[in-house]
């Protein structure tokens, strides 16, 4: 993620919103002043803090004029008295309207009620229909409530009990009340996920890269597949038990394409970028021409393998299209297209809603008016028509996830051939980009006019904007949460494991109104208790572990709880601290990933020679000189090598001694957060072949950067490929040491 509050140390002790608001930024917009604590009463009935705790260790208050925003973003008017007073007595009244809540989520074996709204005398049933088929009534509880008056009609509210021996699932709920009823989404998780409990008796260890810079001399110039297959099962012979990799999540379906793995269009399918064509079986049944100007495509980009200094993913991506489309036009065998009929009926209608995006976003720019105009919107007649116009293009569409699924398939099958116990680790960013697929097919759960991002921090103190629309949590609601549901099923369809990044954002996402500034924004709550249980769900049922990248400012709370669902954390060695030392190996958490980097920070080699001091600097992202910002990461950079050596993994420099070796540094890092009992270890592929420059800066446009588009080097800068691993002797050196010192 390229945020910076994913980036330094994690604080504790922050407190929940304390109260307070500010007119800082000038006031209510309807002119006239509204009552601040009318405001704060219907921000707090809303789920959005007035007042936040920052990164510098004090309350913040949010101005009047950012919570009307937010607020109307929710769709709840707020700008004046009148207004705040109407949405208040609606927010109480809500729930009496519905016969149902809009979707439970329980943990399993846990007492749970349901409330029943009908009206008052009705007799009242609630059933469960289990997604087995079978059914069962719930017992209404013996709570009496006085009816009151919802709309002219005496409503009373009834209270029924669900059996706590329900299985975990997906069921539905149905309320009937004489000719009245009434469904709801019932989702029962397991208290918590035991996938990653095999870890706490035997140690696991495993590889994080970035797929599309880990280049074969096979690949067409970007790594792909098939080279994920390759890598996961060089690696498993070695005794890695997995493959963390970045979002695959797909971009855009035509160059140019967002270079930007954690901006996609969507984060339930994936990029066809990353397709080997080769891979693909009907090639081998193409006509000779057909087969000579798919050569001839490859061979135009695969020159780019040898760029050691920057990924062209328009031009591989451009040749790729070329390639697919000639192979989706070969005719398939009888089993072949079985086989993708039934991947299109399993994937259903959010496949077909994301090819007719796919197919129309050929064609019109992603300012275009028409992703925006209702009358556009899926379903409507104009919908239908360009639906049954395209549908050659949304066929193509359809194929390409078909065969990303295959692939991706592949891959799974070749790092468990390879022995590794969880195989591919898949990341899924926080959001998608405001003109992605999801954007437009996801609308209705989506909240309008509104960014997620960072407050002010340390990093970046004007805060960040990531231009990413946020759940609407309401909605999401509504919606029964099928569409986090979808995006996580596929996502682990083929997965070991899954990374959350920013999973703090399951609890509270800082929402930006549109023509505020990124600091100008406040959080938002969602319910966690139902995120964090459906994402167990999916993953227990997928045998899948959850790494939740937790970092930055959170309550304190945040992490005993995801610990006490099965969801390991996230420790980077170089943001773990106790006071003003580096934190004790021994200290470290049990339910973590722990390395010794991330994306965001350079290469250990180029962390150790202070590199991002230097391009901070170059960029003019300092905010103090280049010497004293030298000064102060030299400083704890001993601290730590301080650690490292009285732990006896460095030998140090002494009178006829030798001074370690960057190489024998980086190794003794490693070696050291061996001692530590996470339960899961990382080990960067940049820091096993020696590269040094980082993947993503911070604070930059691609215009001064090329984030995201950095290939894998060695510590000369020239390329390292796939094939050369094997007999890299720095590659080999560094996992066979943190095999070895885990299995000792």
């Amino acid at each position: 993620m390229t945020a910076s509050d994913q980036q330094h140390p994690q604080r504790t002790g922050m407190p929940t919103d304390p109260p307070g608001l500010s007119r800082a930024a000038g006031g209510a917009t309807a002119g006239a002043a509204v009552d601040p604590h009318l405001l704060q009463k219907l921000a707090d009935a809303h789920g959005v803090g007035t007042s936040f705790q920052g990164w510098d260790g004090l309350p913040h208050t949010v101005a009047e004029e950012t919570l009307i925003k937010v607020l109307a973003a929710l769709g709840v008017q707020a700008d004046t008295n009148q207004a705040i007073e109407a949405a208040l007595a609606e927010a109480e009244l809500a729930p009496w309207r519905r016969m149902l809540p809009p979707a439970v989520v329980i943990q399993q074996g846990e007492p749970a009620l349901v409330p029943v709204h009908a009206r008052d005398g009705a007799a009242v049933q609630l059933g469960i229909a289990l997604e087995d088929g079978s059914g069962i009534d719930a017992v209404q509880e013996d709570v009496r409530e006085q009816p009151r008056n919802v709309d002219g009609v005496a409503t009373r509210r009834l209270t029924f009990a669900l059996p706590q021996d329900l299985p975990l699932g997906w069921h539905t709920l149905t309320a009937r009340a004489g000719d009245v009823s009434a469904e709801a989404t019932l989702v029962v998780t397991p208290r918590q996920l035991t996938t990653a409990q095999p870890l706490e008796e035997r140690r696991g260890w495993g590889l994080a890269t970035q797929l599309y810079s880990v280049r074969s001399r096979r690949s067409w110039g970007i790594g792909d597949f098939a080279d994920l297959a390759d890598l996961a099962a060089i690696s498993g012979e070695r005794g890695a038990d997995y493959v963390l990799v970045n979002p695959l999540h797909a971009a855009e379906p035509v160059p140019p394409v967002q270079p930007s793995p954690y901006s996609p269009s969507t984060r339930r399918f994936f990029n066809p970028l990353y397709i080997r064509i080769e891979a693909i079986p009907e090639l081998g049944y193409l006509k000779p021409r057909r087969r000579a100007a798919v050569e001839k495509l490859r061979e135009e980009v695969f020159g780019l393998n040898k760029d050691g200094a920057r990924l062209d993913r328009n031009a591989v991506y451009a040749a790729k299209l070329q390639a697919l489309e000639m192979l989706y036009h070969a005719r398939r065998s009888p089993a072949r297209q079985a086989a993708f009929d039934e991947f299109c009926r399993i994937s259903g209608q959010g496949l077909d809603d994301f090819a007719l995006w796919s197919a129309i976003r050929e064609d019109f720019a992603p300012d275009d008016p028409l992703w925006t105009d209702p009358a556009f919107a899926l379903g409507t007649r104009e919908a239908e028509a360009l639906r049954e116009k395209l549908g050659d293009r949304i066929g193509f569409h359809r194929w390409l996830q078909w065969i990303c699924d295959e692939q991706l398939e592949e891959a799974q099958r070749a790092a468990l051939r390879s022995g590794m116990r969880l195989g591919v680790v898949h990341d899924l960013a926080v959001g998608v980009d405001h003109s992605s697929a999801d954007a437009w097919t996801l609308r209705d759960v989506l909240a309008p006019a509104t960014s997620v991002g960072a407050p002010p921090d340390m990093y970046n103190q004007q805060g960040q904007d990531w231009g990413q629309p946020p759940w609407h949590p309401a909605r999401l609601a509504e919606a029964g949460y099928i569409p986090f549901r979808n995006m996580l099923a596929t996502v682990l369809r083929h997965a070991g494991g899954i990374r959350v990044d920013h999973i703090l954002g399951l609890f509270r996402l800082w929402w930006i109104p549109v023509g505020n500034a990124p600091g100008d924004g406040a959080y938002v709550r969602y319910d966690h208790e139902a995120l964090i249980g459906i994402l167990a769900l999916e993953a227990q049922r997928a045998g899948a572990v959850v790494i939740g990248e937790d970092l930055g400012t959170f309550e304190p709370w945040v992490r005993d709880y995801l610990a006490a669902r099965g969801i390991l954390g996230t420790s980077i060695l170089w943001f773990e601290y106790d006071g003003d030392s580096p934190l004790a190996p021994e200290k470290y958490r049990t339910q973590a990933l722990a390395s010794v980097n991330t994306h965001d920070l350079p290469p250990t080699a180029g962390y150790l020679a202070g590199d991002h001091v230097a391009l901070r600097s170059g960029l003019g992202l300092l905010e103090r000189s280049e010497a004293e910002e030298r000064a102060e990461h030299n400083a704890a950079l001993e601290k730590m090598l301080a650690m490292v050596r009285e732990r006896g993994y460095l030998p140090g420099t002494t009178a006829g001694g030798h001074p370690e070796t960057e190489e024998q540094t980086i190794e003794a890092l490693h070696l050291l957060l061996t001692q530590t009992p996470s339960v899961l270890l990382g080990v960067a592929l940049v820091d096993a072949v020696g590269e040094r420059r980082v993947q993503n800066q911070p604070g930059t446009t691609e215009a001064l950067y090329p984030n995201w588009q950095v290939p894998l080097g060695g510590p000369d800068g020239k390329p390292v490929f796939l094939d050369d691993l094997p007999a890299n002797a720095r590659f080999n050196s560094l996992l066979a040491a943190v095999e070895g010192a885990l299995r000792s």
